[in-house]
């Protein structure tokens, strides 16, 4: 009996990892993010940008953690899709858990642009 309870809570110490696991790689890499914020989308979307279409400046702290996934959910609908396109679904993902968790709103903000 007391074998038996043994296995079952050893598989339910397994589930739950095996869930932590899972979740943990459907998140992006806030570090490597901000790296690609800076390499692609700063050209653009920076002050004194020379990028070929300048846009507004942009850092996380310029929206909130809804308004960054509105435009991420959103982006074919902006003017820079093109641009987007070219990056890859996780550099994207990286990017987008970059911007929403230092956002304006976000327990750790960022503390510069």
């Amino acid at each position: 009996m007391k074998q038996r309870i043994g296995s079952i809570v050893l598989a339910i110490i397994f589930l739950i990892c095996s869930i932590g696991l899972v979740l943990a790689e459907s998140k992006g890499n806030a570090r490597k993010g901000k790296y690609l914020f800076r390499k692609h989308c700063r050209a653009c979307h920076s002050e004194g940008a020379a990028g070929d279409r300048v846009g507004k400046p942009l850092s996380p702290l310029t929206k909130t953690q809804a308004d960054w996934k509105k435009v991420f959910d959103g982006y074919k609908d902006l003017e820079c899709k093109d641009a987007w396109e070219k990056l890859s679904e996780k550099d994207l993902l990286d990017i987008f858990t970059y911007l929403h968790d230092h956002a304006y709103d976000s327990p750790s903000p960022a503390k510069c642009s």
